[in-house]
């Protein structure tokens, strides 16, 4: 999953949230460094990445993605899986999408101190350009993905992703709707096992 189902598996709590948001960029127990809700935050964002890594619905969707996109087909799926809940968050949540970017961004610059260098570098771009809410178009998708193409070392293809999405769009988004039901339930699982309150 990328950001937007991150910081939706976050639920309104600000701590909990920014820890989801930067585990990427918080390597193993650097997490112990930050308060104790964040360090949560970012725990509950690993065991996502694990649930859906061996998910065998996801399993489907890379190995759709794989021939073509080889080792960067669960990149793609993860923005594809954003897509998909952007363009049909009213089904998740009551708050709209717009409202509810701009409340992850407010947040976000909240603790801003708290923020580590990579997520620094990006966040500000990512806030101008409402990356959250772009995912719920295909172009915006595109735009993502022709980015991340840039950044990597060698010729990746995503760059031409957004017309696979585009191409077999009723495959990927029943993919999603049969996926986030059952990574909604997990994390639900997990608060009430006591992960976070």
């Amino acid at each position: 999953m990328n950001f937007l189902a991150h910081t939706f598996l976050s639920g309104d709590d600000e701590e909990l949230l920014l820890g989801n948001f930067i585990a990427d960029s918080v390597k193993g127990r650097q997490a112990e460094l930050y308060p104790a809700r964040v360090a949560q935050g970012i725990k509950l964002h690993r065991l996502i990445d694990a649930y859906t890594d061996t998910h065998e619905i996801v399993a489907e969707t890379k190995a759709r993605l794989r021939p073509r996109y080889k080792k960067f087909a669960p990149v793609i799926a993860d923005i594809y899986y954003d897509h998909f809940l952007a363009s049909r968050f009213r089904d998740y949540s009551e708050e709209p999408l717009k409202v509810y970017t701009e409340r992850v961004y407010r947040v976000i610059s909240k603790y801003a101190d708290q923020l580590p260098v990579r997520v620094q570098g990006f966040f500000p771009h990512m806030r101008q350009h409402n990356w959250l809410l772009a995912y719920a178009q295909v172009d915006g998708v595109a735009r993502a993905l022709q980015g991340m193409s840039r950044r990597t070392a060698f010729h990746s293809g995503m760059e031409t992703a957004a017309e696979e999405l585009q191409k077999n769009y009723t495959f990927y988004a029943a993919d999603f709707k049969a996926f986030f039901p059952e990574l909604m339930r997990y994390v639900e699982e997990l608060r009430r096992e006591g992960l976070y309150l």
